[in-house]
């Protein structure tokens, strides 16, 4: 049976194709690889990367799908008038490292590391939900880079208590619980906390989901 999901993904890299953003991906440190979505015009050849002309904004994505997954609906308009680079952070999609570090800090410096290597010296961050806490540990470690940085869905302003209810709201007992389901009732559960609507979807869709994206700790 075909994995709807996979299906879609495809249609999803040929919609940005036409949009004019490609695959690309790096090696930041041996152990340690991620890809990039670039603006088709800077890779002429695999090994041959040239700076953008236009002003660059990178998309972060948040803990549930990987960068085009979240962008799709932005990506097109966006590069009309920028330079749109939407990555992959380290654990989700194409990217990953053997390293045990998890933290904010590690996927900013390897972010930052990317970017440089694919010319881009700076650049507006916008960041959803993990992405924003990433976002902002980018212009505090590397200011030189970031000019600005826009958020969305502010989780760092949410106080314990709020996240605790959320979680326990949602059926768990703790936050890494929620977000790293292993079922699709509870990938139907997380995408229901991070939507502002509820999502009418068939429970093969949540299957299918987990199989081609799982959730990594």
């Amino acid at each position: 049976m075909v994995n709807l999901v996979t299906a879609y993904l495809s249609l999803l890299r040929w919609v940005m194709k036409m949009a004019g953003v490609r695959p690309y991906t790096l090696e930041i440190e041996p152990g340690t690889v991620m890809r990039f979505w670039v603006p088709e015009e800077t890779i002429s050849k695999p090994k041959l990367v040239s700076k953008p002309s236009k002003p660059v904004v990178v998309l972060l994505h948040g803990f549930c799908g990987d960068g085009i997954m979240t962008w799709q609906f932005q990506v097109g308009t966006l590069t009309k008038k920028y330079a749109v680079y939407v990555p992959d952070l380290l654990f989700f999609g194409g990217s990953g490292t053997d390293k045990p570090e998890r933290s904010p800090g590690f996927q900013a410096e390897c972010l930052v590391m990317g970017l440089r290597k694919l010319g881009v010296e700076k650049c507006v961050v916008v960041g959803f939900s993990y992405g924003e806490i990433v976002a902002l540990k980018m212009g505090e470690l590397y200011p030189e880079v970031v000019q600005a940085i826009v958020i969305s869905g502010f989780i760092v302003a949410m106080m314990d208590f709020v996240l605790l209810s959320v979680v326990q709201g949602a059926g768990y007992s703790s936050l890494s619980e929620m977000l790293l389901p292993t079922s699709a009732n509870g990938v139907k559960s997380l995408l229901s906390v991070g939507a502002h609507r509820n999502l009418c979807l068939p429970n093969r869709l949540y299957k299918d989901f987990l199989e081609v994206c799982p959730f990594k700790p």
